[in-house]
């Protein structure tokens, strides 16, 4: 059997790894501490005080002057640094002391929860077996994941997760995608069907064969992803490290001040401690991290935190139309010949042998309907592809145009008006004369209104169809999915010149679409959203923010976490910072407290931003949507 539950047992032992990790930073607060109480007690001299301090502060005043020279930042450790040297230099050893240990536990602490949010994002996705058993010759053997090959046929059983990306060669039952998809409720999978490392099959067994492996797997890519999205900054963290680097300057003059004012050293270490921009750079990053890794638990990959602030403010959502607002499952609802030279079944199996090598859902729903008719679809002599007009084709020694309207008269071809109401007309010519149009019907994605709806709950106000199909088509969608505003026979270019001119009024713009075909919507738009990034590596790297299944309903999800994160980034730097920081600056100047008090309470907003900030990884969001076909 597999070694699937070894990931449950290491999962249970992770705060103590993180400990174990960390054994020298206790080490060092530990014998700092002891001495510091040895001295008090006047146990040990004055220079072995001296010395733990010099100890306790060496690698602090290190990082201090790295992060100083290196990346020109000011950070708690040269506070904590200057106001240990200010006690010690000022006469108050044994203060300094005290201080120096009581902030390192509260920087440690910080430390331990930064990592335990980071490791939470493996815990929460999930992880994948180390093993696999492959069945080769009619014997069954276990071999390591990296020993696997592309081809290999490997067993799972029922409650064991799959450790590669494959199809299923034998076997049927039910599998959990759970940690690739966010859907809670598993599929049905059989002979042919396509299933992902990570998921966990919950009934039955399957022989499946191996297609990707290790890092090449859909889940290896999204921890991937997850794990590198915490490089790109929000902006707000942007302008809290450029806000903490000015405010050092104010704060050292401050600082001289009240000295000259008042000659008081331990007035001073005390405020050195309330003036530490330390809890600015914790209150963003952590906030983060949860929130990508919720995300992620939702079947939403978030590719930095500047994407969750942007769709954060966004007012306005600009879909594609066809596979994003419709289903993708285009069908021939009718054919009209114009020429009688040709019978239907003559007109159809020209337009699908032209359309055989094009990608487009209305070329597939024609070849799909002759073949389903059983018309002879032979290979076209030539083709060539028009970028948002249709093919041009030789078939049987005739030219043949299949596309809209446009691609027709751009070719010197006259086209009658033709009426089409929801269908989407796909014009035909035959060697540069008209012959007949088959209307193709494009379902409405199921559940589209009510995700619609939900999200301009969270705040949408206008949301805009871009779409290259016509007029009256897009008019009939547009109405029945209530959307604001819809621009019909655009070309790719023109999508992009659209978003460019709402984004030339100010307007900040989501895109959301295919993550193929809208390319270059995607690539224009302030934050991209792609759909269906299951198993597609394209759409991976299409988009800032990608959805694992076809579920729009997952936007307002994503919509609905980055607003909370933002929110909960905002009470994080007024009460878990702003407020602790002034009430502890105030009762200082008052004499209320000294540096021992103040380390001691430095430890609040530390705490108050990682418990508030863990919170995105099980607060309720909105309820995600299921609808029946």
């Amino acid at each position: 059997m597999s070694q699937t539950y070894e990931y449950d047992e290491k999962k249970s032992n992770k705060f103590v790894d993180i400990i174990q990790s960390k054994r020298i930073d206790v080490s060092r607060i530990a014998v700092t501490g002891i001495i510091a109480i040895l001295y008090w007690q006047q146990l040990v001299p004055v220079y072995v005080l001296w010395a733990a301090i010099a100890i306790g502060l060496y690698p602090l005043a290190k990082k201090a002057a790295i992060e100083g020279i290196r990346e020109r930042k000011i950070g708690t450790e040269l506070f904590i640094t200057i106001a240990t040297l200010t006690a010690v230099f000022g006469g108050e050893t044994v203060a300094g002391a005290v201080l120096m240990v009581i902030i390192l536990i509260a920087e440690f602490i910080a430390e331990l929860n930064t990592d335990r949010a980071r490791a939470s994002i493996k815990n929460l996705i999930g992880s994948v077996p180390t093993t696999a058993i492959v069945k080769d010759g009619g014997t069954e053997r276990t071999v390591a994941i990296a020993d696997l090959k592309v081809g290999d046929i490997v067993l799972v059983r029922e409650g064991e997760k799959i450790s590669i990306d494959g199809t299923v060669i034998h076997g049927n039952g039910a599998v959990n995608e759970a940690p690739i998809t966010g859907e809670s409720i598993p599929k049905d999978k059989a002979c042919g069907d396509h299933v992902f490392a990570g998921t966990i099959v919950e009934a039955g067994a399957f022989d499946i064969r191996v297609e990707q492996v290790g890092k090449d797997t859909t889940f290896a890519r999204i921890i991937s992803l997850v794990e590198e999205a915490e490089s790109h900054q929000a902006p707000v963290q942007k302008l809290v490290d450029k806000v903490a680097k000015w405010l050092i300057p104010a704060v050292f003059a401050f600082l001289i001040i009240v000295y000259l004012a008042t000659q008081n050293v331990l007035l001073i270490v005390t405020l050195l401690i309330f003036t530490s921009p330390a809890e600015l750079g914790l209150a963003t990053p952590l906030v983060m991290i949860a929130a990508i890794a919720r995300a992620a638990r939702s079947g939403v990959l978030v590719k930095g935190g500047i994407y969750l602030e942007s769709l954060a403010k966004i007012d306005t959502i600009v879909f594609d139309k066809t596979g994003t607002l419709t289903s993708n499952k285009s069908r021939v609802v009718d054919i009209e010949v114009f020429d009688s030279s040709f019978s239907k079944d003559e007109l159809l199996a020209f337009a699908a042998t032209a359309d055989r090598r094009s990608a487009h859902p209305l070329a597939k729903a024609i070849v799909d309907h002759a073949s389903g008719k059983k018309l002879a679809i032979s290979e076209p002599t030539e083709f060539e592809q028009v970028r948002g007009r249709g093919v041009k084709a030789t078939v049987e020694k005739k030219e043949i145009l299949v596309g809209n309207s446009a691609l027709l008269q751009e070719n010197g071809v006259e086209v009658p008006v033709i009426g089409s109401g929801s269908s989407t007309p796909v014009h035909v010519s035959i060697n540069g004369k008209f012959a007949g149009v088959i209307m193709v019907g494009d379902t409405i994605r199921p559940g589209a209104k009510t995700a619609l709806a939900e999200l301009r709950n969270t705040g949408v106000k206008r949301i805009i169809m871009l779409t290259g199909d016509n007029e009256s088509t897009a008019k009939a969608v547009t109405d029945e999915l209530g959307i604001d505003e819809y621009r019909a026979n655009l070309l790719p270019q023109d999508k992009v010149a659209v978003i460019r001119e709402m984004q030339q009024r100010g307007t900040k713009v989501v895109m959301v679409g295919d993550g193929i075909n809208d390319a270059p919507a995607l690539a224009a738009a302030d934050v991209s959203i792609a759909m269906g990034g299951g198993g597609t590596q394209a759409a991976m790297e299409a988009a800032d923010i990608v959805l694992m299944t076809d579920d729009l309903a997952k936007i307002a999800i994503a919509r609905t976490i980055s607003r909370r994160a933002y929110r909960t980034i905002q009470e994080n730097l007024i009460a878990g910072v702003g407020v602790v920081h002034i009430l502890g600056i105030t009762a200082a100047l008052l004499g209320w407290i000294g540096p021992i008090q103040a380390a001691i309470l430095h430890l609040g907003p530390d705490v108050l931003v990682f418990l508030n900030s863990v919170k995105l990884l099980k607060v309720k969001l909105v309820k995600e949507l299921q609808v029946k076909d």
